[in-house]
């Protein structure tokens, strides 16, 4: 168990969501705002797993707080930058770019519990 007492699922579920990220970006249409924008997606969604791994390693809840609010912080950012991507209307493509966003939203939405219940906000 985590510190806040989530079951270490959420250190796999960032990671699935940084991996994810990773394989969607490698079906996109090269273009030249979907190159610049998957790489700031790319570094986003990496750095919601990294952070979250450092809050659960974290050697204060003034620590934990903060690293989770960097999750918060990037998990923001991804979901910016997944709705920017361009699919070219395809369908596949813009449903998974979609259900990536929801998921940036739902960690979003977890970590920002977390953080209340802690009373980081």
């Amino acid at each position: 168990m985590t510190k806040e007492g989530k079951p270490k699922e959420l250190e796999g579920r960032t990671y699935e969501f940084a991996a994810n990220v990773r394989v969607f970006v490698r079906r996109l249409p090269r273009t030249i705002c979907n190159y610049e924008d998957v790489r700031q997606l790319v570094r986003a969604s990496g750095s919601v797993a990294a952070n979250y791994i450092e809050a659960d390693e974290s050697l204060s809840d003034k620590d934990f707080i903060h690293r989770l609010k960097t999750c918060c912080k990037e998990a923001k950012e991804s979901r910016l930058w997944l709705r920017l991507l361009d699919t070219c209307a395809g369908q596949e493509l813009t449903h998974d770019r979609d259900a990536l966003a929801q998921e940036a939203q739902e960690l979003l939405l977890i970590f920002n519990a977390i953080i209340r219940k802690k009373g980081g906000r």
